[in-house]
């Protein structure tokens, strides 16, 4: 990180607080590495919150640089018509990924609004907060296309995609997560959107040990598939994505959709079209989705991949 390119990023975040998001937004993506010497920079807007996250241990003059900077932008006349309500400074670096309070106050939880569906928020409390911001696209593509589907929902998390499909008016979807806390939130979720739970089911159970279960609720229409690059004892993506690919024929039913997603900067969506040539041929290749905007990066391979196939092409 160099301090040279704070100034960069004071008038990145001045131009953004003018017109601020009226949802949930990504402020500044340096994760991209777009911005040389704000790679490991993100910063989100959080319905009036303020997350400033770090993703590596800055040197002592950077860290005071950028102290000093974020103490200038809440003084800025662009910060107080915002109707920002904190600031906070994430470490994700540390253990715990601890949390500080630069300026107002702030709570455990956030509830933030995207694509006009409502979602609860962790702050402070644990690495991810509970919306991976990047894959708002998706979710947006499932709402599109859920309308009478039975939707399988694997790796689930807080259920993002499950609220997505519901509000879409999907028939049934079924959410499959080792963790049973995400699980919980996924339902919180469902509840902040008012929705019949009656039309969801929860599984925490580990994918691999759980084939049967899943089954039993299928065939699906539509399987959404969007693992962490490792889950320690039970998924390496490069070594187990292919078993799941390989099981979809026995999962979806003649018309079934498939949206597949990797977010690992060393990963090819070829590694996706091509698993899924060697492990369903009959699944073919539709589209990948776009990235929101304000995630640019400087290799478009190198950001979030969500690719749709279809078992009957579309195309």
């Amino acid at each position: 990180m160099d301090t040279l390119a704070l100034p960069e990023l004071q008038q990145h975040l001045l131009s953004a607080l003018a017109s601020p998001p009226n949802e949930v937004r990504r402020l500044f993506h340096g994760r991209g590495r777009c911005w040389l010497g704000l790679e490991q920079i993100t910063v989100d807007w959080l319905q009036g919150q303020v997350l400033v996250s770090l993703f590596k241990e800055p040197s002592e003059d950077f860290h005071a640089a950028l102290q000093a900077l974020l103490m200038d932008l809440v003084g800025s006349e662009a910060w107080k018509e915002s109707g920002a309500t904190a600031l906070l400074l994430q470490h994700r670096d540390h253990e715990g990924s601890p949390m500080d309070i630069i300026w107002g106050e702030s709570g455990d939880y956030q509830d933030v609004i995207e694509n006009g569906l409502t979602f609860k928020l962790d702050l402070g409390r644990k690495q991810n907060n509970g919306l991976f911001l990047d894959m708002r696209y998706g979710r947006a593509w499932v709402k599109e296309h859920a309308q009478g589907k039975r939707v399988l929902n694997l790796f689930a998390y807080t259920c993002g995609f499950s609220v997505a499909a519901i509000a879409g008016g999907a028939e049934h979807v079924v959410n499959l997560d080792m963790a049973k806390a995400a699980l919980s939130r996924g339902r919180d979720n469902h509840h902040l959107n008012q929705h019949d739970l009656k039309k969801v089911s929860f599984l925490g159970h580990e994918l691999f040990k759980s084939w049967g279960k899943v089954r039993k609720y299928g065939p699906y229409d539509l399987i959404i598939i969007d693992p962490p690059s490792f889950q320690k004892g039970s998924f390496a993506l490069t070594k187990d994505y292919q078993k799941i690919l390989r099981r979809l024929p026995e999962l979806l039913t003649e018309e079934g959709q498939v949206l597949a997603c990797v977010n690992d900067p060393t990963i090819s969506s070829e590694f996706l079209i091509e698993g899924m040539k060697a492990e369903a041929p009959e699944m073919m290749f539709e589209q990948r989705l776009e990235n929101p905007p304000e995630f640019p990066d400087h290799n478009i391979e190198g950001g979030l991949k969500a690719l749709i196939f279809s078992r009957n092409s579309r195309v």
